[in-house]
């Protein structure tokens, strides 16, 4: 249910049940013994509130127990029935969840039996009769009085408490308190657990009572006489002592009672005999009628036993049971029938009839037999209740347990609920349809499609029998489904395709669940063929989908799942056989089709398909080709194993090694099963340059890498695979001669090794002879040379052969008539050694002659499964000896040969003269040798000595070095196939590619046939003085030595460039610069004989000087130092910033990257150090010392840091200049972080040399805009307040008494506090400089700058660079921004000036007043501020000026936030002072302030910002822009925007990755392909565009096709062929002729862009379409202007005439 409620939420929250309700609603029940009370006595029970039974547990749940009570009833007992400490518990449970509680399962077992009482009687819906029961002892025990308790009365009772000792019991009797000692139980009781107890002691008149619970004493008690027992107390259970009268029983020696028939033990019920004395126990007492039932049934009576609560044998409910017999009719109650397996059960009268049916009972007992349905079973009865109703025989369904999932019923609708709709299936099976499940789609108002009663067909989701619970769906495609439904995990067969459901949507994919909550996952790859990004705009919950299972582990409970895979649909139906072959299973195959790569074959006897590769046919590769030559189809092949199955098709194989690893079981299933060092058999797959792919069976591939190729074998021996690959060569050659019925190849597959056969010599030449046989005609017969050496033939002589191979293929016979092979053969003894000669190989195998004894064998070329060859020289070839051992002198298997095992390495020996002459000569040390030229590569000439040996000759050997120039290539001038002399001079080991120098080389250095090491000898063609050892070569360099040498390779792996570091503008591409075989000149940098290290310059640089030029490699990069470099001959250095090119520019380290080269000159890159011949003006100077500077000088430098001292700006590698904090910005700053956020390092900044001390080498700057005529290095947004700077004295004022600082004072404290003073150096009197620390001292940069709260107002005053006036004045009317430049010296008018206000008394420090003015000049002064004022003003009010500074901005601003115009103009403004920075926060305050309902303003901005990243940002900053402006905007658009932004910056390769994809993601929007198209062709990819024409017209509706047509169309004219827009204006037209709007676009474009003559054409054509008049008259009234525009008074004419045939032609029509 859990799993239910996750994928049908129903919403709400999980309420606590309140105190009140403390026990759930239960469900309704069906009791189809409850519509009429049943009498199954032959008196009637009537169950009353209040009346005692005995009734028997028979199901119990977390609320409620449902119980059997005598003759069939069934009753329910409540979790609140129990007691009231169970009750008090749980209603503790509710408020803390701390209190541990026992549910109803921890208190009752099904089988229990207990005493209850009748707590409620209710009538259901249907009318039938619902029994409430208690065991409250309250009630139960009602009619007890703590007086009436007597010792070994058995009374039922709950745990009230848990004590010490014991357990205090409930047994309801007030007054009364129960005690229970602990006893010897194994488990321990629970409060609220229902007692059967004995009474053992009662104390203080019934106060106090002893219990016991022991069971033997418990099921041994009797009711006595002496206990007082009445009819109004005498409890169920009892058991008693009873004498039989008939069926009434007399007990407690004044009561009688009546049994049941039911009641009555079976074996004994004829034995009972009047009188005689019985065991009872008393079922219920019936007040009204004070009837006593009693029950002698064993499991009720007998100590010990239990009633069991499920039948004997299966669970029967449901079961329609055949040929029944009745044996006895009661007929106040019913009948007893007997199945055929001799079980008793029980119809009730009213189940003998249909419901409305008259009862005649007798003619039912008449008939022999009855079919009946079992209905139930009664635990209290111990018997079955069966129906002879044939409407509940024949329903398909009686219990849950007779549904399963995937049925498809029928039912009716009974109530609509929020959370889904319930439906009856029969009268008490009903089933729940999820409100998901509703229809295929979910329903808004599902109470328009369904109403009560409405009959429906629904098919079974999943069944839980045991809790009832029953899901259905309604959803069509699911109802009426026809694919295989998925019940269960095992169903799910990957292949399999079956319809399921979606019951969530995550990122990752879908869940997808089908019957039975078997579930899978969708992943996001298999969600559709186009990429799905988020599932959910594509998918909905509920949603019914095809699904094919990829991957499914039962075990697990998991399943991956494809919606994609199931459009090609191959469902596992079609390809079903391929899964009945078990790997590892031999199996014959008949062969289907012969094809290049392997054979299919059909496996018998059910003909599924398979495939035999080639190379599966035989261990031996050579043997392969063969076996498919000779297979046909319809063949038959045995011994077949299949190694894996996958989907697509079965592999087997017939190697032998793989069929015994297979049955072996030398194999590893799945990869879990592989370990480390585990052996394995397997094939090569796939042959790398960096190793070999092994495949083995199962599908499993390992790669073998380079170095690990070289395993030994532990399997199979070389003597069985030997035999077994011979064998079947055999077999195969006498196949294919048969298959031909050719004379020939029978003949040859008689032939075998070792065989002599009489020849005629048909032609000898230098490389062997050819030879004719009689009995072998038109065979080719030949012997190399090596097998006719020493035999001077002619043609037509005769000769004795000896066969080597016979190649039935190619029909080709190998033979030798060396006299040692053809001689008579010696016999051989088993043990005994040889020296073995290859004679001839053939892939395989290879044929070998044992010493002198002439005879012959085969044996394999490999001694092990795993040998490899490294070089071509370790493979067997003729001429090379073994060591061979016999093992068999002649082997059966072999057809007679000799079986030998062998090793390489032959022993030490003379060699014998016979030998040396079949060997070439050797060459030793010093030899001269003629030869010719085979080959001339660029660092080495090959050539062919006359012995037919190889040598070579290295470069550096061809000329001699004097004749040698820069640039020239020695081996260009010899000639392939030249004759050449040259002497020996050393040679190499063929294997191991060792130099065999002349020292070491004692013997003679062969080519061939000695041993199975091969050398190359090493030439020299140029004269040679003597030999040296290169040890000795090297030591005679020295460093700084000119040699010349030659290029061998050129490697750009190497960071110098394969030890060349070169002055040269290529140097990144040395290969573009040297040839291999190049002649160069180069200075010996560095000579190590340990190990071989040899390093050459050539730049003719050997070590670092000063001044001298090099190349150098990036191998850091600093932002405080500059660049790291690697140089030349194991040097490092640095590079500044201020080194780094002539023209300083920002960012100056961004154009470099680590690993890249670079040419410096004393670490210097600047081009005017590099090529001073090469003369460019040098923007920025290098500062070479403080003597270059001059004070007033404007210069340029980056940030090097920022202190509270200061700015520090490097203005060279050696010098630093310091720009004070009041020099560093026009705004007042606080805190020098400000400045440090701002001007990070190496920020480019133009800057005012103030001063120069040339001892301290110190340089004062200045950064301020009066100074550098820059904006300022802090941007305005930031809102900053200005330095107060005094206005400039006149020089008389100057000369005036000077006063201290400290004199100066007074003064400052007489000001108002927000004035701000300054202690600049500018504007103290200038005294002598006595000491610099001491001026440092003084003008520390601290402005006294006096800030009050209550001031504000003041504060708002404009700041103007002479006066702070007290009074008001007209200035303060524009209070809140900074006055621009222009209004600096304006002056505000002013009241007369005050003693203590007066003009600051001279900040410069003159303690003189002032000099007065005329009142005529301070009228004038007067006048001019004011009109400067009203100028001001009126500047501001008009709305056409466009603001010049920030605050003008924000002003306008505040106005107009929603304005996108507004802030892009405040953006460009910052971008114009290259404040970058600034604009990014502008954009980002725009987005954030302009409304959310303004699209278009926001995406204004988003634009701007994404063309601000373009231009200035990265890569990764534009696209983080460009995701979050996805997420903002409508997508189209923003794609749109960046295409076109990228179109108009160039990046083209960007721009095209976009619109594919904007082209996959609005593949419906026409504007997309249009877009796109027009990208194309302006980029003049016209092909492009015409594939992208049909690629839209696919995508889009097939109404736009037209439109879009012509939109293509008109963007050839526009961009691309003229030509080309014209035909396809043609091809729609003369599809679409009625299409007008059409004509006239073409007409414009034609008369844009086409003839005079075309365009006359295009009219007559148009005129003459079968249009409305009204259009004709209009395209007339073109062509008529047209004709004024371009033709002649003729062409003007004959459209006149044209109008007026039209005219008479349409008439009226026309006219009118």
């Amino acid at each position: 249910m859990a799993s239910l409620e996750e994928d049908f939420p129903r919403g709400g929250t999980a309420k606590k049940p309140t105190e009140s309700k403390i026990a759930v609603q239960r469900t309704e029940v069906d009791n189809l013994f409850q519509v009429e009370l049943p009498s199954f006595l032959s008196f009637c029970i009537h169950p009353t509130e209040g009346m005692l039974m005995l009734g028997c547990v028979k199901e119990v749940t977390d609320f409620e127990v449902s119980v059997s009570l005598p003759c069939g009833l069934q009753g329910f007992l409540s979790i609140k029935n129990i007691c009231d400490s169970y009750a008090k518990l749980l209603s503790e449970q509710l408020d803390s969840a701390d209190t541990e509680i026992f549910s109803l399962p921890h208190l009752f077992y099904p089988g229990m039996v207990l005493r209850f009482v009748v707590a409620k009687l209710d009538v259901t819906k249907g009318g039938s009769l619902s029994i409430q029961l208690s065991v409250n002892p309250k009630l139960v025990n009602k009619a007890l009085t703590s007086s009436s308790l007597k010792a070994g009365m058995v009374l039922s009772g709950c745990v009230e408490s848990v004590e010490d000792h014991g357990y205090i019991v409930d047994i309801g009797i007030s007054g009364t308190k129960a005690f229970l000692f602990h006893q010897t139980r194994s488990e321990k009781l629970k409060v609220g657990q229902y007692l059967t107890s004995l009474v053992e002691e009662v104390k203080n008149d019934g106060r106090v009572v002893r219990l016991s619970v022991s069971p033997p004493t418990v099921a041994q008690a009797y009711a006595e006489t002496e206990q007082g027992w009445n009819l109004t107390n005498l409890l169920p259970g009892l058991l008693v002592k009873v004498t039989k009268h008939g069926l009434f029983l007399d007990f407690l020696s004044s009561f009688s009672g009546q049994v049941d028939f039911l009641h009555m033990e079976p074996e004994q019920a004829s034995s009972y005999t009047e009188g005689t004395e019985v065991r009872a126990c008393v079922l219920y007492v019936e007040p009204s009628t004070r009837l006593v039932a009693l029950s002698l049934r064993s499991y009720l009576v007998q100590p010990g036993s239990r009633v069991d609560p499920s039948p004997p044998g299966d669970d029967r409910i449901g079961e329609v049971v055949k040929d029944c017999k009745m044996t006895t009719m009661h007929h106040m109650s019913g009948a007893m029938l007997e199945m055929p397996d001799k079980v008793t059960a029980f119809v009730h009268r009213n189940h003998l009839k249909e419901p409305k049916e008259p009862a005649n009972e007798n003619r039912v007992f008449a008939m022999p037999e009855h079919t009946c349905r079992i209905l139930d079973f009664s635990p209290m009865d111990q018997i079955y209740f069966v129906s002879l109703r044939k409407s509940i025989i024949e329903k398909p369904f009686y219990r849950y347990h007779d549904l399963h999932a995937g049925q498809i019923v029928e039912g009716t609708v009974s109530v609509l609920l929020s959370h889904g709709m319930v439906v009856h299936l029969s009268d008490h099976i009903k089933g729940l349809v999820p409100r998901t499940h509703l229809s295929d789609i979910l329903l808004k108002n599902p109470e328009k499609k369904y109403v009560e009663g409405m009959k429906i067909k629904c098919r079974v989701l999943s069944v839980d029998a045991e809790n009832k619970k029953l899901y259905l769906t309604r959803k069509k495609a699911l109802v009426e489904s026809s694919l295989p439904l998925f019940l269960s995990y095992t169903d799910a067969r990957p292949g399999r395709v079956s319809h399921g459901y979606i019951v969530c949507i995550k990122d990752f994919g879908c869940i997808v669940r089908f019957y039975n909550s078997v579930k899978g996952l969708v992943p996001l790859s298999e969600l559709s063929s186009e990429p799905v990004i988020s599932p959910e705009e594509v998918f909905y919950v509920g949603q019914v989908l095809k699904a094919k299972v990829l991957h499914c582990n039962p075990d697990k409970a998991k399943m991956v799942l494809s919606f994609k895979s199931t459009v090609e649909r191959d469902t596992e139906e079609a390809a079903k056989p391929q899964f009945d072959c078990e790997v590892g299973k031999r199996l014959e195959a008949k062969v289907l089709k012969k094809s290049l790569n392997g054979l299919e074959v059909a496996i018998l006897p059910d003909e599924i398909r398979a495939v035999l590769p080639t190379m599966h046919l035989s261990d031996h590769m050579s043997n392969c080709p063969l076996l498919w030559e000779s297979l046909q189809e319809g063949d038959n092949i045995s011994n077949l194993i299949c190694f894996n199955q996958n989907k697509q098709n079965i592999t087997l194989t017939k190697k032998p090694i793989v069929r015994w690893s297979l049955e072996e079981g030398v194999v590893a299933k799945d990869f879990s099963e592989i370990t480390v060092g585990m052996q394995l058999i397997g094939w090569i797959k796939n042959i790398m340059s960096y190793g070999v792919f092994v495949e083995f069976p199962y599908g499993l591939v390992g790669l073998a890498p380079k170095l690990k190729c070289f395993l030994s074998s532990a399997f199979l021996d070389a003597q069985t695979r030997l035999i077994s690959g011979l064998q079947e060569r055999r077999v195969v050659n006498e196949m294919l001669a048969m298959r031909d019925n050719s004379d020939l190849r029978q003949q040859l597959s008689a032939l075998s090794v070792g065989q002599k056969l009489k020849l005629t010599v048909d032609a000898a030449k230098d490389s062997g002879a050819t030879f004719k046989s009689d009995d072998l005609a038109g065979a080719t017969i030949l012997a190399t040379k090596h097998h006719v050496m020493g035999v001077n033939l002619t043609p037509g002589q005769k000769v004795t052969a000896v066969i080597l191979h016979v190649d039935i293929l190619s029909t080709c016979v190998h033979v030798s008539i060396l006299s040692k092979l053809v001689a008579k053969k010696k016999s051989l003894t088993e043990g005994s050694k040889y020296t073995a000669m290859v004679q001839h190989v053939d892939k395989d195998f290879a044929v070998i002659s044992l010493d002198d004894t002439a005879q012959l064998t085969v044996i394999q070329t490999n001694s092990h499964l795993n040998e490899v060859f490294l070089s071509e020289s370790e493979r067997l070839k003729a001429g090379m000896c073994l060591a061979a051992e016999v093992i068999e002198p002649s082997c059966q298997e072999m057809q007679g040969l000799p079986l030998v095992s062998w090793q390489r390495c032959a022993p030490k020996r003379a060699r014998t003269t016979s030998e040396n002459q079949t060997s070439s000569k050797g060459h030793r040390f010093g030899d001269i040798v003629q030869g010719k030229v085979r080959t001339v590569k660029p660092t080495c000439i090959q050539v062919i000595l006359e012995d037919g040996s190889v040598g070579s000759v290295h470069v550096s050997e061809v000329v001699e070095v004097a004749e040698v120039c820069q640039g020239f290539f020695p081996t260009s001038y010899v000639k392939v196939g030249s004759m050449v002399t040259a002497r020996v001079i050393g040679g190499r080991e063929a294997s191991s590619h060792r130099y065999i120098r002349k020292e070491e080389s004692t013997f003679l250095i062969a080519s061939s046939f000695f041993s199975h090491v091969v050398f190359i000898p090493f030439l020299i063609i140029k004269p040679v003085l003597k030999s040296v050892t290169p040890k000795e070569k090297l030591n005679s360099y020295k460093v700084g030595e000119e040699l010349t040498c030659f290029v061998s390779k050129v490697s750009l792996q190497n960071h110098f460039r394969d030890l060349y570091s070169a002055y040269l503008q290529d140097a990144g591409h040395p290969e573009k610069l040297f040839k291999l075989g190049q002649a160069v000149r180069a200075r010996v940098v560095e000579v190590n004989s340990k190990p071989h290290r040899f390093v050459l310059s050539l730049t003719g640089v050997h070590k670092l000087e000063t001044g001298s030029v090099t190349l150098g490699m990036v191998t850091n990069i600093l932002p405080q130092v500059g660049l790291i470099v690697k140089l030349p001959f194991g040097g490092t250095g640095t590079v500044a910033v201020t080194d780094l090119a002539d023209a300083y520019r920002p960012k100056p380290l961004d154009g470099f990257s680590k690993d890249q080269l670079l040419r410096s000159v004393n670490l210097s890159l600047r081009p005017s150090r590099l090529n001073p011949q090469q003369v460019k003006p040098v923007k920025d100077a290098e500062v070479l010392s403080v003597d270059n500077l001059k004070a007033g000088q404007i210069t340029r430098g980056y940030v090097k840091s920022v202190g509270e001292q200061g700015v520090f700006i490097r203005l060279s590698r050696s010098i630093t200049g310091r720009a004070q904090l009041q020099q560093s910005s026009k705004y007042f700053v606080s805190n020098h972080k400000v400045l440090s956020d701002h001007l990070p390092p190496n920020t480019l900044l133009t800057t005012k040399i103030l001063s120069i001390d040339k001892e301290e080498e110190l340089v004062n700057l200045s950064l301020l805009p009066v100074d550098t005529g820059k904006p300022d290095v802090l941007p305005e947004s930031l809102s900053l307040p200005l330095r107060l700077v005094g206005e400039e004295k006149k020089k008389h004022d100057i000369q005036k008494k000077k006063r201290t600082l400290s004199e100066s004072e007074p003064v400052t404290n007489s000001f108002h506090s927000h004035i701000k003073l300054s202690l600049l150096p500018s504007f103290l009197p200038k005294k002598k400089k006595t000491k610099k620390a001491k001026t440092d001292g003084n003008d520390s940069g601290v402005e006294v700058y006096f800030r009050e709260e209550e001031d504000q107002k003041d504060e708002e005053e404009p700041k103007s660079d002479s006066v702070k006036v007290r009074g008001p004045s007209r200035l303060q009317v524009a209070a809140g921004f900074s006055w621009d430049v222009g209004l600096s010296s304006l002056k505000p008018a002013s009241a007369a000036q005050d003693g203590d206000s007066s003009d600051g008394e001279d900040q410069d420090g003159s303690s003189k007043p002032k000099q007065k003015k005329s009142r005529h000049e301070l009228e004038q002064e007067k006048k001019a501020a004011e009109k400067a004022l009203v100028q001001r003003e009126a500047q501001l009010m008009d709305p056409s000026l466009q603001p010049q500074d920030a605050a003008a901005f924000e002003r306008l601003l505040l106005a107009s936030p929603n304005s996108s115009l507004l802030w892009l103009q405040y953006m460009a403004h910052h971008l114009q002072a290259t404040q970058i920075e600034q604009a990014r926060a502008v954009a980002e305050r725009a987005l954030k302030t302009i409304s959310f309902r303004e699209e278009q303003e926001k995406l204004n901005v988003w634009v701007a910002l994404l063309n601000l990243e373009n231009m200035y940002g990265t890569e990764e900053s534009l696209k983080k822009v460009f995701e979050r402006a996805l997420q903002f905007c409508e997508p189209m658009p923003v794609y749109q925007q960046l295409a076109d932004i990228y179109a108009k910056s160039d990046k083209t390769k960007e721009a095209e990755s976009l619109y594919k994809t904007m082209v996959k993601r609005f593949r419906q929007n026409k504007a997309v392909w249009l877009s796109y198209g027009t990208f194309l062709l302006q980029q003049g990819q016209s092909d492009a565009a015409s594939a992208l024409l049909q690629r839209a017209l696919k995508s889009l509706p097939s109404k736009e096709s037209v439109d879009v047509i012509g939109k293509f169309a008109q963007l050839e004219f526009r961009y691309g062929d003229a030509e080309k827009g014209r035909t396809m204006f043609d091809k729609v037209l003369t599809s679409y002729p009625k299409r007008t709007d059409l004509w006239s676009v073409f007409i414009d474009l034609m008369v844009k862009h086409g003839s005079q003559k075309d365009v006359r054409a295009l009219f007559d054509r148009v005129i003459h379409l079968s249009v409305s008049v009204k259009k004709i008259k209009f395209f007339f009234k073109r062509y008529l202007e047209y004709e004024k525009k371009h033709g002649t008074p003729q062409s003007i004419q004959a459209v006149k005439e044209k109008a007026m045939e039209f005219v008479e032609a349409k008439g009226t029509e026309a006219a009118n």
